[in-house]
């Protein structure tokens, strides 16, 4: 669909976000680690216990608006976290989890970059580049042909170019209207300030 120019409605307890999708074709050159003295950690996570899964969600991407998980049934989200072609990892720095990466490789030749962040106590530690590299690695062990993202403008707002530095390149932009997670109960009314609740 092609909307014209101009403002568009967005109706009383909706969000409207600008949706970016990124990919890389070729395995890029990995920044630089932060020194080992950071103390960061991956922890693969097979059979994730759900409840532990909402939380570390809930603590890196509450204040985005992060809600797409924190609404599904339990069986529905056993199932994607449980399946064999998901992987899930967690950043851990003093034995605290204070990141989350899934990587899905459902489809032959690529794959998505389905959740990645980092809680805001780990931003500019370099945390996030450290978990990147820890991604870009394991995506790339595979003979895959495509590495793909997609980020809102929802997301921290570093989180656009952040990608680029990583090697992701932008192809594709749209728009997503969903109900405000704070309105439903998913979320506290408090989450992202920035947003407010119309």
């Amino acid at each position: 669909m092609i909307l014209s120019d101009g403002y568009a409605d967005v109706p009383a307890g909706k969000i409207a976000a600008v949706v970016t999708s990124l990919e890389m074709t070729q395995r890029p050159a990995l920044r630089p680690d932060p020194p080992e003295e950071a103390g960061f950690a991956l922890r693969r996570v097979p059979q994730a216990d759900l409840d532990w899964f909402r939380a570390l969600f809930r603590h890196v991407g509450e204040n985005y608006l992060w809600f797409s998980r924190l609404r599904m049934s339990d069986q529905k989200l056993a199932d994607e976290l449980h399946d064999p072609a998901m992987e899930l990892y967690s950043l851990t720095r003093d034995g605290e989890d204070l990141g989350l990466l899934m990587l899905d490789f459902r489809l032959s030749g690529e794959v998505e970059l389905a959740f990645f962040g980092v809680a805001d106590e780990l931003i500019g530690t370099g945390g996030g580049r450290w978990l990147m590299n820890r991604a870009i690695e394991r995506a790339w062990e595979r003979p895959i042909k495509r590495f793909w993202v997609h980020t809102c403008t929802h997301d921290h707002p570093a989180a656009l170019s952040f990608y680029i530095r990583s090697g992701f390149r932008p192809y594709r932009r749209q728009i997503e209207i969903a109900d405000d997670p704070r309105l439903l109960g998913h979320l506290p009314r408090t989450a992202a300030p920035q947003i407010p609740i119309i």
